[in-house]
């Protein structure tokens, strides 16, 4: 997989940091994907099985709030036990987001630590700049410039971290 030069530029401080976390919390997920409920069983659900069949641990609601149990704490869980935030930006999140939705306040607490990637999906950067100036002045994938597959292998070479790393220290 080749990363143009600006991609390399904006992804290595999210490496160190992936690296530096997997070192100091090694049973951490290596991403929390936050998404619009709308897309839970489409694009989201698309891009957490092609994550995992690339061997990254990933905190998805649908598989990992089971029923009963309550909802945004679980979040909230999830957050703070994932290494870096994947955000799949779609019409649906923007409305989220927009209407301050759960994604809304997922993606205020991926921006606090600086640990996220945005993927754009079904929408483009000049339509999240309207919503989240913050969100889209972080450099990442486009779905209409990569597929999904492409862009999961990515994310994959990203925040995976090897096990000799995890048990450095």
């Amino acid at each position: 997989m080749t990363y143009t030069p600006a991609e390399v530029r904006a992804l290595t401080p999210v490496r160190r940091a992936v690296e530096l976390r997997a070192r100091q919390e090694p049973d951490l997920r290596d991403v929390f994907l936050c998404h619009a409920w709308d897309d839970r069983r489409g694009a989201a659900k698309e891009l957490h099985d092609l994550l995992e069949a690339e061997g990254v641990t990933v905190w998805f609601s649908e598989k990992d709030i089971l029923l009963g149990q309550p909802f945004l704490r679980e979040i909230d869980r999830g957050l703070a036990k994932s290494r870096t935030g994947v955000v799949l930006v779609t019409p649906a999140l923007l409305k989220r987001v927009d209407s301050r939705g759960v994604s809304d306040k997922e993606l205020s607490e991926l921006l606090a630590r600086d640990l996220l990637i945005p993927i754009v999906h079904e929408t483009t950067y000049a339509e999240l700049r309207k919503v989240s100036p913050l969100l889209a002045s972080r450099n990442g994938p486009d779905t209409s410039d990569d597929s999904m597959e492409d862009i999961a292998i990515k994310i994959a070479e990203l925040v995976t971290v090897e096990d000799e790393l995890v048990g450095a220290g």
